[in-house]
């Protein structure tokens, strides 16, 4: 357990660790070094998979299969607690969600990047929280990524010439279906710009981690709103994935360096969320949510 005051990964000279969260293609970069495949367990059950460590230009990266290798598990069965909670014991200080949605918006067709900086949480059907019943909390919200990372981010895209916009809404759907036609006009007059089923509640949970979170939306094609949509060959789908897997790839190569010289904590305030945010006073905290929270919380909760 850390002791209060102090976050692994963030204090002045410790080198960040940037965890990536995707599919399965998204691991095979080029240049990782010393890979090793490792489960880590966590108090809140089985996460997706083994986590995969290893070093791109001395930089230390996690990766994280979403829905397990060979994509096995449901976006509504996801274990997001213990995925994040697993990253973080790893020792992870900054993630970066590489995930596939369907656009809203004209403007964004297939193979368009989209950073994130808002998301609509629609899901029913998950935990969203790491704090329950005996030790209660409340996260700021209002600014769901990180905008250090976004900037990141979108200087490597940029360099890598990739289609992509800084900013937008991503609707978060519970799934496995996707959605009617109404919903997806409904959506659209909301202002969401793209559609998926999966950064909610992750974002929420990274925040309580106090991780840094940040979203790239890869757009594979036109949610059911558009008149096109119907003539969509699964081929062409399978032809935007692969694109974007080989970009994606090609992102996590140049993000890498430009993350490695942090110093301190972010100064957007991610390492820092839990600062003013849990509410049940120390002698009313149940000592088993402290223990599962040793991960998560301890910077703030040190002995409980």
């Amino acid at each position: 357990m850390t002791s209060p005051g102090t976050t692994p990964g963030t204090a002045p000279g410790t080198p960040p660790v940037l965890g990536i969260i995707g599919g399965s293609g998204v691991y095979d970069v080029d240049g990782l070094e010393n890979k090793r495949w490792e489960r880590v367990a966590s108090p809140f059950g089985m996460p997706s998979d083994e986590l995969l460590f290893g070093e791109l230009d001395g930089q230390k990266l996690v990766f994280l299969p979403r829905h397990g290798r060979g994509h096995r598990v449901p976006p509504s069965e996801l274990n997001f607690r213990a995925n994040i909670d697993a990253l973080k014991r790893a020792g992870v200080t900054e993630i970066v969600s590489v995930s596939a949605v369907g656009s809203l918006r004209e403007e964004l067709p297939p193979g368009t990047f989209v950073v994130v900086d808002q998301f609509v949480d629609r899901t029913f059907a998950r935990v969203k929280s790491f704090f329950t019943t005996g030790l209660v909390a409340h996260v700021a919200l209002g600014h769901p990524v990180c905008g250090r990372l976004g900037d990141a981010v979108e200087a490597s895209l940029r360099e890598l010439d990739v289609p992509h916009r800084r900013g937008g809404t991503y609707l978060v759907m519970e799934g496995p279906q996707f959605s009617t036609q109404a919903e997806s006009n409904l959506y659209r007059s909301w202002g969401c710009d793209v559609i998926g089923m999966t950064n909610m509640p992750e974002a929420k949970l990274a925040r309580e981690a106090e991780m840094c979170y940040a979203t790239v939306a890869m757009v594979t094609d036109y949610d059911c709103w558009h008149p096109d949509h119907e003539h969509v060959t699964v081929d062409a789908v399978i032809k935007v994935l692969l694109g974007n897997a080989d970009r994606a790839r090609s992102l996590v190569r140049s993000l890498a360096p430009r993350l490695r010289h942090r110093e301190g904590a972010c100064p957007h305030g991610c390492h820092t969320a839990l600062d003013h945010a849990i509410i049940t006073a120390p002698g009313m905290r149940d000592p088993e949510v402290v223990a599962k929270l040793d991960a998560v919380a301890g910077r703030v909760l040190g002995g409980g």
